[in-house]
């Protein structure tokens, strides 16, 4: 092999790597803005669970909705910001009533309840509604003293 055709490899060669450190710089570059577009929007979500957690607390401790769908509200809140949080003592009335009430038809499965069977779960849930009240509404009121302390209440 001349020394011509052996230069002219090594320069092909050089080519190749060059370009493909730049395609793997881009890739890289792509990568770290997709990260970051996820933890932004990682963040955000977090916020907007956070808002609605305070919101559907206040409205619970205002009586401005039914303690059944307050409760199922803010266990799912509480486990989409953290899920250990549903299990201090404060927020365990959530559970409880959710535990106690799951198995109570919502939605389409409800209008698809006979009028008798309608009226047999809405007893169920009252009653559940009547022995839960008392500790969903605390565990409403923790949240919002807990949420009143700002970022170094999450851990």
């Amino acid at each position: 092999m001349s020394s011509t055709v052996a230069l002219v490899l090594l320069a092909v060669a050089i080519a190749v790597i060059v370009g493909l450190c730049f395609y793997a710089w881009s890739l890289r570059k792509e990568v770290s803005r997709r990260e970051a577009y996820r933890r932004d929007e990682d963040a955000r979500a977090q916020q907007n669970s956070l808002e609605n957690l305070d919101y559907v607390a206040s409205a619970l401790v205002q009586e401005q909705v039914d303690i059944t769908e307050g409760a199922w509200r803010c266990k799912v809140l509480l486990e989409i910001i953290d899920p250990s949080l549903t299990e201090r003592t404060e927020f365990k009335a959530f559970a409880e009533h959710y535990s106690r009430t799951q198995h109570l038809n919502t939605h389409t499965a409800r209008q698809q309840l006979s009028p008798r069977e309608r009226m047999q779960e809405d007893k169920e849930r009252l009653m559940v509604e009547n022995d839960m009240r008392d500790a969903v509404l605390e565990a409403a009121r923790a949240v919002l003293k807990w949420r009143a302390q700002g970022r170094k209440a999450l851990h």
